[in-house]
């Protein structure tokens, strides 16, 4: 028996419910390459993206009155997407008490970001970021599966009172742990 890796691959991708980009023009590819990811100290770039309700936010807005939590997630109602968005519901509390702000982005629509809030009853507010936009400006890696397949970045920051960036976690499989990461730096621990 003959096992044909490149459909294993995209299998076990799609298990994970994940979008997938095949065949990446090389100018976009050399672009990612050369963006660096926003590390600690980096002023996170200021945006305006439409929320889960179809409102504009903008970061300017609470940069200065409430730390910001901003988990960039590559879909909507995938398995360890759900796991990571409802590690952050579950400790909503904790964050309030941390007097910081939870926000989720990916290039979902405003209706499927609003449709995966309402099914799993996530507190915070949602944004999407058509074409990745504010995901570049960040500077989240794609996941590279091998074979032309790349899935959008799961990462992590924490931004500060004065707009910077202050802690990041990346892991991309492990959705659920980045919500733990985060409190233990908010905590001190």
């Amino acid at each position: 028996m003959k096992l044909n890796i490149k459909k294993i691959s995209i299998a076990a991708l799609l298990a994970i419910g994940c979008s997938l980009t095949f065949n990446a023009p090389v100018a976009k590819a050399q672009d990612a390459m050369q963006q660096k990811t926003l590390t600690q100290g980096d002023k996170a770039p200021n945006f305006s993206l439409k929320d889960q309700d179809g409102k504009t936010f903008k970061l300017s807005s609470v940069v200065g009155k409430k730390k910001l939590v901003i988990f960039f997630y590559p879909k909507d109602e995938s398995p360890v997407c759900t796991a990571e968005a409802c590690a952050f519901r579950d400790a909503y509390e904790k964050y309030k008490d941390a007097d910081a702000v939870v926000i989720g982005i990916n290039n979902g629509t405003v209706e499927s970001h609003k449709a995966f809030a309402t099914k799993n009853h996530l507190p915070f507010t949602l944004l999407s970021d058509p074409g990745n936009k504010v995901l570049n400006q960040f500077g989240v890696k794609e996941q590279d599966f091998g074979n032309n397949m790349k899935v959008s970045g799961r990462e992590t920051f924490v931004i500060g009172l004065d707009g910077k960036i202050v802690y990041s976690f990346r892991d991309f499989m492990k959705g659920d742990e980045h919500s733990s990461k985060v409190l233990s730096y908010l905590s001190g621990k």
